[in-house]
């Protein structure tokens, strides 16, 4: 097996990171790969900030669902989907002007623009994650960044068309985390099909979720009022007080996005 793919098959999240600072070298290598991901139209339609500050990481804690280890990593990273430098641009090159000529009225961005930069910050992210991971640096992506948009907005000065997609925090992971077991995955059958999408049955479902179902239910019938692992991320993931802020958080932002 070759290193690139050693790498990606043993890559998990780190949370907990050793009292050793991150050099300036490693941090330009991590940023230079990241530069390098690939990019709608080679647009580059995402921006990157680095959190030095230990009061933004604090609040940050807070309003990222209460992570406490945000606070201790000693590098953060927020990748912004952005279109405002582009269509700031688009100001300065006098596109108003040349649509006034055409008899046209100059386009502002929209949904699709707003997914494709997602797309541009999110390759970007998992580049930096990549890169940090061969020069022996964990990392952890928090999409709680999603949450709490006004805070996080005024927090980084973020104009109309930039949305913060993702957070990721970087560190030197401690000698537990490195010895931590990597967390099972589904079976690639349940996940990859061959030209056309395949829905899953009642007793596909069941198998896919038999192996988690049985780690951690194992004798028990009942967790907090669950039964089974879909009844317990519904109560515990998807219809939480988080998720339910991450939907009007992003609910929010759409809208601001797309208004005239």
């Amino acid at each position: 097996m070759n290193q690139t793919m050693e790498l990606l098959l043993n890559r998990k999240s780190v949370r907990a990171y050793a009292r050793k600072k991150i050099s300036g070298e490693v941090k330009e290598k991590i940023i230079a790969a990241t530069l390098r991901a690939p990019t709608a139209g080679n647009m580059m339609l995402y921006s990157i900030i680095e959190v030095k500050d230990q009061g933004a990481k604090n609040k940050l804690v807070v309003t990222c669902d209460n992570q406490p280890f945000i606070a201790k990593a000693p590098f953060v990273l927020l990748f912004l989907a952005d279109y405002q430098r582009w269509y700031d641009y688009f100001q300065v090159s006098c596109v108003e002007q040349l649509c006034e000529q055409k008899g046209i009225a100059m386009r502002k961005p929209k949904e699709g623009d707003l997914f494709l930069a997602c797309c541009d910050a999110l390759i970007a992210a998992q580049t930096a994650v990549i890169a940090a991971e061969s020069l022996g640096v964990g990392s952890c992506y928090i999409g709680d960044i999603m949450e709490n948009y006004e805070e996080h907005k005024e927090l980084f000065g973020l104009p109309k068309y930039v949305f913060p997609i993702s957070l990721v925090c970087f560190g030197y992971p401690t000698q537990k985390q490195r010895e931590r077991e990597l967390t099972r995955r589904f079976d690639k059958r349940y996940i990859v099909f061959e030209d056309r999408y395949s829905r899953l049955g009642k007793e596909e479902l069941e198998e896919m979720y038999r192996e988690p179902q049985e780690r951690v239910f194992g004798e028990r019938k009942e967790i907090k009022g669950a039964r089974n692992i879909g009844q317990m991320i519904y109560m515990q993931k998807f219809d939480s007080d988080f998720a339910r802020e991450m939907n009007r958080s992003v609910r929010a932002i759409v809208q601001a996005w797309v208004e005239d």
